[in-house]
């Protein structure tokens, strides 16, 4: 019995450890990207790279890396992904150029949607009863910490070592997870899951890639040009051939049935908002602090605390007063602070000082705290304990999926809305200049104070826009959760555990 629960505990710390090295590379890049765009003299679109072709191959993958997990065994899995994540991390760190860096990034998400779609999967096999609440509110913890405390971490490298140090540091701490799972993680697997669903995969990744590319280049190639609409009605298309094409496999790698379940489909929903709605924020208020405000990427980095600090401490705090409320109660209650927190930072001006961002940051902590280990918890609740695998990865392909579409479009109404309001102060050639206000602030106007002036309008007012947009998607993602999660999913949850 000890030696079983010693293995728990190992398996949380590497499980935990891997996650917050994960999430932490969504927004540790965040105070780094203006670095980066120095240095490596990337436009906007290369500088969504970044973020997105991390974010788009963890999302498009992980439904796979859970299937896979469950077949070949969530050990072994979770060790392919740390080595190909933490030697990805390494490419990174030496790239020469935005385009090797975006590739690399790509390459850092494989493995990444191996360790991401193996967590919950080990959590669900270790525990049990009340003691899986208590591990998921740790792992929550860990989730909402490493989103928060990435600009933070970002800022101390970029500023003490450079921007390539976001990137090296995950190699030690690969190391130390990769020693853990050899020398103290137990083996489990799904002994049903008999072989891997290749159409799946491939439906599923060629969908996500044609609707992100489609966002990221409909403004510099026109939305209504042939290759951006193809490439969203193509995107559509495929994602209606993934349904089609996991309804007729025997054992998916996505379940399409569980969507009949209006507990399964509100989280589901509430997940994909919170990371299109906030999460896929983090870019764009790390330039406004940076090169708008003009503070350095540690002095983001600490703007950013009253956010990470509520996101860390609330469900440590709250954990024991949760368990006794249902999940549909903290998440849609989570998703509404949240979209709160956005209408309070709405409202921005060119001469605003970093406060009026202030009420919102310790809101949104307050709101991400209560949600994420609500998120975790349900996503868990809904599947057969033997496909834990599955429900980890559907739960975090989601957030995922959220966090690529939304840095995209976001990306896309931020540059729209600059060109509109720099063509009303500068000229029709003043739209010239939206890529670059939307991705340097006030370094695109070269030291030129009347250009200065319009881009700091310009940015101000795309960021006013990309605000509001994620206010109205994260209150989708309350309404969703509060509507549909009042059906219980109809299996029965653990002991100490309500489905709402």
């Amino acid at each position: 019995m000890e030696a079983d629960a010693e293995a728990r505990r190992w398996t949380l710390v590497a499980v935990c450890v891997t996650t917050f090295m994960l999430l932490l590379d969504i927004t540790i890049v965040n105070v780094a990207l203006p670095s980066i765009q120095r240095r490596l003299h990337a436009g906007l679109t290369g500088l969504e790279w970044v973020v997105d072709a991390y974010a788009l191959t963890l999302a498009a993958l992980i439904l796979t890396a859970g299937a896979l997990a469950d077949r070949f065994g969530r050990r072994l899995l979770f060790m392919v992904g740390v080595l190909v994540f933490t030697s990805a991390s390494l490419l990174c760190g030496l790239a020469w150029n935005i385009v090797a860096l975006d590739i690399a990034r790509a390459i850092q998400g494989v493995g990444g949607a191996a360790l991401f779609a193996t967590a919950l999967a080990l959590i669900g096999h270790e525990y049990r009863g009340p003691e899986r609440g208590g591990a998921i509110a740790l792992w929550g913890a860990t989730i909402g910490a490493a989103v928060a405390s990435g600009p933070l971490v970002g800022g101390i490298l970029t500023d003490t070592l450079g921007w390539r140090w976001v990137f090296f540091v995950n190699v030690p701490v690969g190391a130390f997870a990769l020693w853990v799972a050899l020398k103290r993680m137990n083996e489990s697997r799904d002994e049903r899951a008999v072989r891997a669903d290749i159409w799946g995969l491939l439906t599923w990744s060629a969908a996500l890639f044609l609707i992100v590319f489609g966002l990221l280049r409909g403004n510099s190639s026109g939305w209504s040009s042939a290759l951006i609409l193809g490439s969203l009605i193509g995107g559509g298309a495929l994602l209606v051939a993934f349904v089609v094409v996991e309804r007729m496999q025997e054992r998916p790698m996505l379940d399409t049935d569980l969507f009949g379940r209006p507990a399964f489909l509100g989280v589901s929903i509430a997940t994909f908002c919170i990371g299109a709605g906030m999460f896929a924020l983090f870019p764009y208020l790390s330039i406004y602090l940076q090169d708008v405000l003009g503070y350095s990427p540690l002095g983001a980095g600490v703007r950013f605390l009253p956010l990470t600090a509520f996101v860390f401490a609330v469900p440590l705090l709250t954990r024991r007063f949760a368990a006794g409320l249902s999940m549909r109660i903290l998440l849609a209650a989570g998703m509404a602070l949240v979209a709160v927190a956005l209408l309070l930072m709405h409202g921005l001006t060119p001469s605003s000082h970093w406060t009026a961002l202030l009420a919102g940051l310790i809101v949104a902590g307050i709101g991400i705290g209560l949600a994420n280990p609500a998120i975790a918890a349900a996503a868990l609740r809904v599947v057969d304990p033997a496909r834990t695998g599955m429900a980890s990865g559907i739960n975090n392909a989601f957030r995922l999926g959220g966090v690529a579409v939304g840095v995209a479009a976001l990306g896309a109404v931020l540059e729209r809305r600059a060109a509109s309001s720099l063509a009303s102060t500068l000229g029709p050639h003043g739209r010239d200049l939206a890529q670059a206000v939307s991705a340097t602030g006030l370094r695109a106007a070269g030291g030129r104070p009347a250009i200065a002036h319009a881009a700091g309008i310009a940015f101000v007012s795309g960021l006013n826009a990309v605000l509001l947009i994620g206010c109205v998607t994260v209150a989708v993602g309350a309404v969703a959760a509060a509507v549909l999660m009042r059906t219980p999913a109809p299996m029965a949850a653990p002991a100490g555990e309500r489905a709402g």
